[in-house]
């Protein structure tokens, strides 16, 4: 009796990203010599011998669509077990650990596209979410399997703002492609900085964002905004922000956005009665209110 020929045994470890921006996701096309049909999945791939999965993902990603992402701190690990399959031309007994790390890539980047010749990709491009969820873009399973469970980064930021009146306008700023809601308008002010006293970080972010010097006085409101968005960083964030606004006196002079790359990109002195036309975050009518109660 002839004896039964052995299944090769392949393990291998493969490390992803997983990058949302908006409604979409980025993905890379499978080339036609791993398969004939249409399937896309999310850029990654093999570790190298002794490398770092995180340095295998910026590697990877880069490679497959032409962007430079950064990533999280923490992965989540999937096991794909096919014990009959083939593998370079003979039977295997394959496992895979798949290591998918949160990611992201600067607003500004260009299109994606393959750096890589003659590599496992055809094609990357950003993909509606909704198309991947119902079926209309084809994926592998990892993509879906991910996408059950993913959750977007949680951050929870503590700012500083200005309600500055004068002469029936108030002091706005146009939030710039880098921030969560461009064109629409603010109060100037932003983030604390770590240990930074919330009334030096809205006299440095009303500089920052006008130009002008400002005194603030007492506390209007404390506004509370929650919202799911992508940063200036690029990174989607389910985003948390407690809003400290007070009412302030501010030099004369015309505004004018001071710092580059920032998330203000306009300001202007705007008529209260104007505001009705523009699209304005909720903190300015919220800080309105409080200043001028009914």
């Amino acid at each position: 009796m002839a004896e039964r020929r052995q299944v090769r045994k392949v393990q291998r470890v493969a490390a992803y990203a997983v990058i949302i921006r908006d409604d979409r996701i980025l993905l890379s096309r499978l080339a036609k010599r791993l398969t004939a049909k249409e399937l896309w999945t999310l850029p990654g791939g093999g570790l190298e011998h002794g490398e770092d999965p995180r340095d295998a993902v910026v590697r990877e990603v880069h490679e497959e669509t032409g962007l430079d992402v950064q990533i999280g701190e923490t992965a989540h690990v999937y096991s794909y077990h096919q014990r009959n399959t083939w593998r370079q031309g003979r039977r295997a007994d394959a496992h895979a650990l798949r290591i998918v790390y949160d990611g992201w890539v600067p607003v500004d980047s260009p299109e994606p596209h393959v750096v890589e010749v003659d590599g496992s990709t055809m094609d990357a491009a950003w993909q509606p979410l909704a198309g991947v969820l119902d079926g209309s873009v084809p994926t592998v399973g990892l993509v879906t399997e991910v996408l059950a469970e993913h959750r977007p980064f949680r951050l929870q930021r503590v700012a500083a703002y200005a309600l500055a009146v004068r002469d029936d306008r108030v002091l706005l700023t146009r939030i710039s492609a880098r921030g969560a809601h461009p064109r629409q308008w603010t109060l100037p002010g932003g983030g604390l900085e770590h240990g930074e006293d919330p009334r030096a970080a809205v006299v440095r972010e009303v500089r920052e964002e006008t130009g002008l010097a400002c005194t603030p006085g007492n506390v209007l409101d404390v506004v509370s905004t929650h919202f799911e968005g992508t940063a200036p960083s690029g990174r989607r964030e389910d985003f948390h922000a407690l809003q400290v606004v007070y009412a302030a006196e501010v030099a004369d002079g015309d505004p004018e956005v001071q710092e580059s790359d920032g998330t203000a990109d306009e300001a202007a002195w705007v008529p209260l009665a104007e505001l009705d036309a523009l699209e304005v975050r909720p903190v300015v009518r919220a800080a309105l209110a409080a200043r001028l109660p009914s």
